[in-house]
């Protein structure tokens, strides 16, 4: 897959800096995450893309028939589109560390990226995911950074859904970190601050 595949905003990273995959929620887009990346990284290499799924006018990363109600098989074909991107990304910046965070939407693509591929990323954060089936267990998992952030109050990704992907990591052997509020589906200071740590502490450094 080349890596023209989504239109998207990109930033090579600097010697011995992690390219980061930034992935925006539903009618977001590739600026979404892209300046918020640059503040808490600035010499990270950045791959922020588009998805190209319309819902309404509304870019999203694979198609959906209801709130919650995902298009099974549209989002197999996604997920392998965008590995295929996220390898070609890799070949380019062979040396660089490789992480990835998203928010609604695009947390989860890259928790279905995650669990099809656990090989793609060091370090993954997922903003408010809603993942609404039981993933098969994936020792590929064992001892990588996750960090899942979730609002208690969520609307749109009720909290006992998070709760199990957050028990499905641990079981996996996954290093998993959490940022979890009382509110709702936006995205908090708090949150925020464990996103920075995820993408800029030392390689090797375990954060969980």
């Amino acid at each position: 897959m080349a890596i023209n595949a989504y239109l998207a905003l990109t930033k090579a990273p600097a010697a011995g800096a992690p390219l980061i995959f930034a992935f925006h929620g539903t009618g977001g887009d590739e600026r979404q995450f892209y300046d918020l990346v640059e503040d808490i990284a600035p010499t990270a290499g950045i791959v922020s893309p588009r998805g190209d799924v319309s819902e309404n006018g509304a870019a999203r990363f694979f198609k959906r028939t209801g709130e919650g109600v995902y298009d099974m098989d549209d989002l197999a074909e996604r997920t392998e589109k965008m590995a295929g991107f996220v390898e070609a990304y890799k070949e380019v910046y062979s040396t660089a560390a490789v992480y990835g965070f998203g928010y609604s939407n695009g947390a989860n693509i890259l928790a279905s990226l995650t669990l099809k591929r656990a090989d793609l990323f060091e370090r993954i954060g997922l903003l408010h995911p809603l993942i609404p089936w039981e993933p098969a267990p994936n020792p590929g998992l064992a001892g990588r950074e996750v960090l899942i952030t979730a609002g208690e109050n969520d609307p749109i990704c009720p909290w006992p859904v998070s709760q199990r992907l957050i028990r499905y990591f641990e079981a996996q052997g996954s290093r998993v970190s959490t940022a979890v509020h009382s509110g709702g589906h936006g995205i908090l200071e708090p949150e925020l601050t464990e996103l920075a740590r995820l993408l800029t502490a030392p390689s090797g450094q375990p954060l969980a």
